[in-house]
């Protein structure tokens, strides 16, 4: 399936699942009325807000190009986890008013054990498909499955603190818990929803994602071949699921052009076969100079200069560089 196809499918999914677990969480503070609970509830209502505006840029993303968007349309992504990250701290924000207000009047509660074991069974299923979100969003390189799927399991764990919570008021009947443990997962929220804001600017901003370029260096490194004298200029720029990559081949001088672009078609066939078909590649390829025969190891060169000296090792400092490398780099 179409990489973009599948992101689209699963958010639809994880939509129906949020508004199900939204309903099951709503249902579950109207037995206990506590506001701890209401907590979870309020963040699923985010949720669902955001699962159906990533699930609209998953849909424009996955639009094919045309004349007025020659790069795709996978930037919608990054305003997607944007405004989710925005509903994750406006909840957050909700969640604090309302503890502060039932830490000052504070209420009976009512049927806890009911209530835990109704958020348990959410908790369970959010995890499920988060995981499954975060999974297809690093592998398809979707930042609005990611994000969905980072809220979720973020879901999870503020759950798993609040059933721990309740458990203690259950047993203690220190009813004042309740407010103080809603406070503390606002504040968690509040954070998660900073994190996918940043990631979301990162994106739209076109910042360098330096995990992803180490992780690509070194398989380029690990796999040079022959006719590869050298790499640079390596730039890698997402659009949403899309990856652009550029950069500069050096190849042996004398190779023609038939010769040169096989060697950069060897480069697109590995960097596709580790990060994914939904990458766009663009190879200038340069002629070797004298000065780099000594980084050179091609065995059978027949115009060679000088002897070979040293291998560079490629990294993410000399590869980002707009420069020939030499022995000197």
């Amino acid at each position: 399936m179409d990489p973009r196809r599948e992101n689209l499918l699963i958010q639809k999914i994880v939509v129906a699942i949020a508004v199900l677990l939204f309903a099951v969480k709503l249902a579950a503070y109207f037995i206990t009325k506590s506001v701890s609970v209401l907590t979870d509830a309020l963040e699923s209502v985010a949720n669902v807000g955001a699962g159906f505006i990533g699930l609209f840029s998953l849909y424009i993303s996955a639009q094919p190009k045309d004349q007025n968007h020659p790069y795709g349309h996978g930037k919608a992504e990054f305003l997607s986890a944007g405004v989710e990250g925005s509903l994750i701290i406006i909840a957050g924000v909700a969640i604090i008013y309302k503890s502060v207000y039932s830490f000052v009047y504070p209420h009976q509660l009512q049927k806890l054990d009911y209530g835990m074991i109704l958020i348990g069974a959410t908790a369970v299923i959010n995890f499920l498909m988060g995981t499954i979100s975060v999974y297809r969003g690093k592998k398809n390189n979707s930042l609005a499955l990611i994000a969905s799927g980072r809220h979720l399991q973020t879901d999870t764990y503020s759950t798993i603190g609040i059933i721990a919570g309740l458990i203690l008021i259950y047993f203690t009947d220190l009813l004042w818990l309740d407010s103080a443990i809603a406070l503390l997962f606002a504040i968690v929220i509040i954070v998660t929803g900073y994190r996918i804001i940043r990631s979301s600017i990162a994106g739209i901003m076109d910042e360098a994602d330096l995990v992803l370029l180490k992780k690509m260096v070194e398989v380029l490194d690990r796999n040079r071949q022959e006719n590869w004298v050298d790499l640079h200029n390596l730039r890698v720029i997402k659009y949403g699921g899309q990856l652009h990559v550029d950069c500069h081949l050096t190849v042996p001088w004398y190779l023609n052009v038939h010769e040169a672009h096989a060697e950069i078609d060897k480069l697109a066939v590995l960097i596709k076969t580790e990060f994914g078909n939904s990458i766009e590649l663009f190879v200038h390829s340069d002629g070797c100079l004298y000065f780099q025969c000594n980084i050179c190891s091609k065995h059978d060169c027949h115009v060679r200069q000088k002897p070979f000296e040293k291998r560079i090792a490629w990294s993410t400092k000399n590869l980002l560089k707009d420069a020939k490398h030499n022995a000197d780099s």
